[in-house]
């Protein structure tokens, strides 16, 4: 029997909606934008970049948003995301919804944005800026097998009452299947792993008391309050 020199840390679940079952998550998946921001944008012809996060940074989006520490503008990411349910390697396009994806939830991508420009201008990693504590509220998720596979609906988020972002599901510039199909080229896709979509136009700074509320149409919504900078 496996000896282990301290405790091993519990796994990170999300709940699931209707159920009392929860999702073990694996691997966080996140995609750089994949909506255009302005009217005059060209429709991209290469895939998105991608970034990761550490399974222990999704969290249920409700209560208290910690304000992290080592920044100065905490920035908001609504997304659409998507839960895998069975893995797989160079997986088609026409087989992601039906064979490997397992549910939908509402997600925060939350941003050191200060950190990532400094990452951008030395070329270097965006991990201080994307993989800090805390740093992916998820709503429980919904089984795709009992709601279905949304093709439209409103992505959406607000600041004290005051949106910032609005955009709908179809306006993906690269659509759910292409994502999954696009991740699994690189890497082999596993069960419990997430992937957050990417993120419409509006994005900006949270300050400490500011109430966020944001959801996805049909799939979930949440209201959280910035608490204190450390």
């Amino acid at each position: 029997m496996t000896e282990f020199v301290f405790p091993a840390l519990a796994p990170t679940t999300l709940p699931v909606a209707g159920s009392t079952a929860v999702f073990p998550v694996g691997r966080v998946y996140c995609i750089g934008r994949n909506y255009r921001w302005s009217q005059d944008e060209a429709t991209p012809v290469e895939m998105p970049a991608w970034f990761m996060k550490p399974a222990n940074a999704v969290v249920p989006a409700r209560g208290v948003l910690p304000y992290p520490p080592g920044t100065g503008d905490f920035c908001h990411e609504i997304e659409l995301v998507v839960a895998i349910g069975r893995g797989g390697r160079d997986i088609a396009p026409a087989r992601a919804q039906s064979h490997h994806i397992w549910g939908y939830a509402a997600g925060l991508d939350l941003t050191r944005r200060d950190l990532q420009q400094q990452a951008k201008q030395a070329g270097g990693p965006w991990e201080a800026a994307k993989a800090f504590d805390q740093s992916a509220p998820c709503t429980p998720l919904l089984p795709a097998a009992v709601f279905g596979h949304p093709s439209q609906g409103a992505v959406w988020l607000t600041v004290n009452g005051i949106e910032r972002q609005r955009a709908d599901v179809r306006d993906l510039s690269w659509p759910v299947p292409e994502l999954v199909a696009m991740l699994s080229r690189s890497v082999t896709l596993a069960p419990g792993d997430l992937i957050y979509t990417g993120t419409p136009a509006g994005v900006g700074p949270l300050q400490p008391g500011d109430v966020v509320s944001g959801g996805v149409a049909g799939i979930g919504q949440f209201s959280m309050t910035v608490g204190s900078a450390s």
